[in-house]
């Protein structure tokens, strides 16, 4: 297995867009809506510009995209907009690892933030698992942070 997390360019767009869209869509398996993501979670323009703008990464095994995220760098600080795994690839330690090297892809960054639905079990247990403190909720999102 050679796990790859690098940056997307726009010609993985449409192929991130799918990952991101069965993804976000399975939740409806575990307890979430019936469909639905993020913002532009099935939009390829919108992941044509988060690559434009470096935001879009992708994590491939032996040259296979598994994966993908959207990360926001302002200063020291790491907003973690989404990671996605395509469904058929859950439970294989691929969301651990992505959350793993992006600590390591930003040396500089001494806090990573990010959000989950309240509702997500999946999701709040992996961030929590990695060392991810709740730093507040409202009735839709737990938010967190990890300092580095």
């Amino acid at each position: 297995m050679s796990l790859r997390l690098i940056k997307a360019g726009t010609s993985d767009a449409l192929t991130l867009n799918g990952i991101s869209k069965r993804s976000f869509d399975s939740d409806a398996l575990i307890g979430g809506p019936l469909s639905g993501g993020p913002p532009g979670y099935m939009s390829v323009p919108f992941h044509t510009k988060m690559a434009r703008q470096g935001h879009l990464y992708k994590l491939s095994d032996d040259g296979l995209i598994v994966g993908g995220a959207i990360l926001f760098l302002k200063g020291d600080e790491l907003n973690v907009g989404r990671i996605f795994v395509a469904p058929e690839h859950f439970r294989k330690g691929y969301g651990t690892f992505m959350m793993r090297e992006i600590e390591k892809l930003f040396p500089e960054v001494k806090e990573l933030t990010l959000d989950t639905p309240v509702w997500n079990a999946r999701t709040n247990s992996l961030y929590s698992k990695l060392g991810y403190q709740e730093i507040k909720r409202d009735k839709e999102f737990v938010y967190y942070s990890k300092c580095l």
